[in-house]
């Protein structure tokens, strides 16, 4: 069956809004890892009187990577084991550091202008130290690295982020029991922002490395060694 609080849409669906539903849904947690999903339920779920976008949205996510096609036994969840969490965070790192020289590199103003975005959503992170919806804050905490890559002005740069954001949010449903604290994920955030409004290059450089192995830390369930 699909989860009863799957949107319904209005109008007449495309493909687009369909995917972005269902990738939405599942780095919520409502479609689990390793869940089939059941392409008749959702179907009538979101009232389609036709299958074709659908099955054009899942090939979609399948694209992605988020959503596995196996043959002759439908459409699965992706489930991510320690190795491909080792495997997006290395990406993602190489990806941000990437950005930051980018930016160190490129006009002032378009520095000046990321700094003032990734404030707001530091601020808007701050205000959630009391609250801990985990959902919320992992949206902010997307919204930061998200707009940092923005801040590049590379197309493409931020295409392929999309992707290993997606990924990453379908972590969050085990945030709240593995990570250490909210107070020390806001710090690492508030830490990469000085640095990148100081122009420490190495120090940025660091601090983004560090971000990123906590992370697998938290999600493996394993140490590492100190960058």
């Amino acid at each position: 069956m699909a989860p009863k609080d799957l949107f319904t849409l209005e109008g007449r669906p495309t493909a687009q809004l369909i995917a972005d539903q269902l990738r939405e849904q599942i780095v919520q947690g409502t479609f689990r890892p390793g869940q089939q999903i059941n392409e008749s339920a959702v179907a009538s779920q979101l009232n389609l009187l036709s299958r074709g976008p659908l099955r054009e949205a899942m090939q979609r996510l399948c694209q992605e990577g988020i959503l596995i096609s196996r043959r002759n036994r439908g459409v699965f969840v992706l489930e991510l084991k320690a190795e491909d969490i080792r495997e997006i965070y290395a990406v993602r790192e190489a990806a941000e550091i990437s950005a930051a020289n980018s930016l160190l590199d490129g006009r002032p103003e378009q520095l000046k202008d990321t700094c003032e975005v990734l404030k707001v959503v530091v601020r808007d992170m701050t205000k959630q130290l009391g609250v801990t919806d985990w959902q919320v804050f992992a949206r902010l905490d997307m919204q930061f690295h998200t707009s940092f890559i923005a801040g590049t002005g590379n197309s493409r740069l931020v295409r392929m982020y999309e992707t290993l954001a997606t990924e990453s949010r379908m972590c969050i449903p085990n945030l709240a029991a593995s990570y250490r604290s909210v107070d020390l994920l806001v710090q690492e955030h508030q830490n990469i922002l000085d640095l990148l409004e100081a122009g420490d290059r190495k120090g940025l450089h660091e601090a983004i490395k560090r971000h990123m192995q906590h992370a697998v830390e938290a999600f493996t369930g394993t140490r590492q060694d100190t960058a």
